[in-house]
């Protein structure tokens, strides 16, 4: 069995996997404050809750965009679940050519999503991520990553409508019935969900308008993508589990190596 760890700017997401099946999963809030301690405890305890046995983990990779909780959590890996883990950055075996770009510069969840899109469905390829940030990536037939587009996500903009005006309230994401709302609540999940769902068709199809590729697919992934893949045809697959498939991915790729 592996451990795999995908920190995000909202929540850390763990993944058990025996070979290729996804046996497992569960989720913490980031905390930049977390000790190595804390996590290491919190992590055994979901694994017992989760009937796995931490003696039949033998190896674990992370992929972070908040470098802040690193050390705590490579300790916690290290010292609770008894691996050291793989960590992506750059260096890492992925498969995927970067072109002329700087892998430090490239978000290790965007990479990890893409791995597993392009191991999984072929190129070309448009993966999108609804998650803080709502991320658009590129892959052509051959393999290379050629270009990432970056949005706001639906949890940045919800955040923004409710802590910068006086009278909005603090609400749950979701679609309404119908864009006519008739309250201020419905008038907020109006704006936000149908707001995302016109700004994602409008940028796959500027996609691959630019691109030539007509024959592009396009996959999403995240916790909010759900939403927007069931009210588009724009999306051809929604994979809630594609960074953790391209976390396994990866281990295997560089495990040897390591």
């Amino acid at each position: 069995m592996i451990l795999v760890i995908d920190v995000g700017n909202t929540n850390v997401t763990f993944g058990v996997y025996d070979k290729e099946e996804l046996v497992s999963t569960f989720r913490l809030t980031t905390r930049k404050t977390q000790t190595s301690d804390e996590f290491g405890l919190m992590i055994r305890e979901l694994l017992t809750l989760n009937h796995v046995e931490i003696g039949n983990i033998k190896g674990a990779i992370i992929c972070s965009v908040v470098p802040n909780v690193m050390h705590a959590l490579i300790n916690a890996t290290t010292k609770y679940i008894h691996c050291k883990p793989i960590i992506i950055g750059p260096g890492t075996k992925t498969g995927i050519r970067l072109g002329n770009k700087n892998p430090a510069e490239i978000g290790a969840d965007r990479i990890v999503d893409i791995v597993a899109g392009y191991e999984k469905y072929g190129g070309p390829l448009l993966v999108l991520d609804f998650g803080t940030a709502t991320t658009y990536d590129l892959v052509t037939e051959e393999g290379e990553f050629s270009v990432g587009i970056t949005a706001p996500g639906i949890r940045i903009s919800a955040k923004a409508l409710w802590e910068d005006t006086a009278k909005l309230p603090e609400i749950e994401i979701k679609k309404p019935d119908s864009i006519l709302a008739g309250d201020t609540i419905s008038s907020m999940q109006a704006g936000l969900v149908y707001g995302q769902i016109g700004q994602t068709e409008y940028i796959i199809d500027q996609v691959k308008k630019e691109s030539g590729y007509n024959n592009l697919r396009v996959v999403a992934t995240g916790g909010l993508g759900r939403i927007i893949s069931e009210n588009t045809d724009k999306i051809e697959v929604y994979d809630p589990t594609l960074t953790l498939e391209g976390l396994r991915i990866l281990y295997e790729k560089n495990a040897k190596r390591n």
